[in-house]
């Protein structure tokens, strides 16, 4: 007999019966490992799979048990280096569990994220990892909550939904950033960041906003441009902010991809970084900091994210997860370098504190309590976030802005970005 040609149709369970000499249901049995079978008669079908190359249909099985191994995780910006140890780490951790991951890139495309959840809920993914796109996902979230499909945020919350999150301490580590600079003398600041739509964007707003008015300095909404967090979105904000009168001394820059672009453009107009403008930013670049390291940066944790997140996640799908949604917020530290001025390189680590006490109290992100719940929020302990410069701790809202604030100062508390003192604490 020929071999089989690997293009031809895929063997059935029939084929794989036929040559073992037992019914399909016993096939069946052999493959999902349940049922008692005897072990001669199970060596044959193994025996037969082997020899017709028999695959099992994962979705089929999956119709049936509700179990595809399968699950889903949508990242914004495959391009950037923030998520591509993110994905390994959560790639790592769903394999060691039997699960495989369909990676998806929205493009923080608000329309291809809702086609990417669609498709992946007809692969029958058994729950989904998500760096969303903005406050604007939260139809999306909602769709999978009908059906009721577990899901854990990475890096961003969305106001009004209540479910996992896992995020970086971008209020601390903006603050620390711009608090340096004013450590060093500079007194007009820029930042480039991202819409306010996207929580990151509105903690790091907010870490830059505290950290000035703290020092008594004024916020002035010129030196804040909003911009796409890409090369060429750093690249404009930073002749933008060139193009003031005067220019700022020091710029933040909300992240690594918009820190390049602004140096680019720095020295497309001959002026150089720090001697001209210094530049701190959010996230590092790994590969560019080992044959270079220039610039002062809060790195985050990159595959830290993917690790919990999907562990979280995993424990949403074996029913361990809790009530309400967990928040994880990991710490942040600043390594200074080159860019920001000073001469030598680094590494601040925020003073610790010891453990943080239990903490009780809703969701930040929420406006109101669950409609499907009652009753006060379980209490939440965890590690108490590092620490470093001179910042008290606070508790309620913040004071009204004055009117040159960067952050509309009828924004509800809820909308604004955790302090340290509301978010469950994880170091690793």
């Amino acid at each position: 007999m020929a071999a089989r040609s690997t293009f031809e149709v895929s063997t059935t369970v029939r084929e794989v019966a036929h040559r073992a000499g037992v019914s399909a249901m016993t096939v069946s049995r052999v493959v999902n490992r349940n049922g008692r079978v005897r072990p001669e008669t199970r060596l044959k079908v193994e025996q037969a799979i082997a020899a017709l190359g028999y695959v099992p249909n994962g979705l089929a099985r999956g119709l049936t048990s509700r179990k595809t191994g399968v699950l889903g995780l949508i990242v914004p910006d495959v391009g950037n280096p923030f998520y591509a140890p993110l994905v390994l780490g959560a790639e790592r951790i769903a394999r060691q569990s039997g699960y495989r991951v369909l990676l998806c890139n929205s493009e923080s495309n608000l329309a291809y994220e809702g086609e990417y959840i669609a498709d992946l809920l007809r692969q029958r993914v058994e729950g989904l990892l998500i760096a969303p796109v903005g406050d604007e996902s939260r139809t999306h979230l909602l769709r999978l909550e009908r059906h009721s499909t577990p899901f854990v945020l990475i890096d961003r919350r969305v106001h009004g939904i209540d479910c996992d999150v896992v995020q970086g301490d971008g209020v601390g580590g903006a603050r620390r950033l711009v608090d340096h600079l004013i450590a060093l003398g500079h007194r007009r600041i820029g930042m480039i960041a991202e819409s306010e739509s996207v929580s990151t964007s509105r903690d790091r707003r907010r870490g830059y906003r505290e950290a000035l008015e703290d020092a008594g300095l004024a916020v002035d909404r010129a030196l804040l441009m909003e911009t796409s967090v890409d090369l060429v979105g750093g690249y404009r904000a930073m002749c933008a902010l060139l193009d003031l009168e005067p220019r700022p001394t020091a710029v933040f820059a909300v992240n690594n991809l918009t820190a390049v672009g602004a140096i680019k453009a720095i020295r497309e107009r001959g002026l150089t970084v720090p001697d001209d403008v210094a530049l701190v930013a959010f996230d590092d670049i790994e590969q560019i900091a080992i044959l270079y390291p220039f610039l002062t940066v809060v790195p985050q944790p990159a595959e830290t994210f993917g690790t919990v997140a999907a562990q979280l996640l995993l424990e949403r799908i074996a029913g361990r997860g809790s009530e309400y949604g967990r928040l994880v917020v990991l710490p942040s530290e600043i390594i200074v370098r080159e860019s920001c001025g000073s001469k030598s390189s680094i590494k601040l680590h925020p003073e610790r504190s010891g453990p943080h006490p239990e903490r009780s109290g809703p969701h930040p992100e929420r406006s109101g309590p669950h409609p499907e719940r009652s009753g006060p929020h379980p209490e939440r302990s965890g590690l108490h976030p590092e620490r470093s410069g001179p910042h008290p701790e606070r508790s309620g809202p913040h004071p009204e802005r004055s009117e040159g604030s960067t952050v509309d100062p009828s924004a509800s508390p809820q909308d604004e970005a955790l302090t340290q003192d509301q978010a469950v604490m994880l170091e690793t």
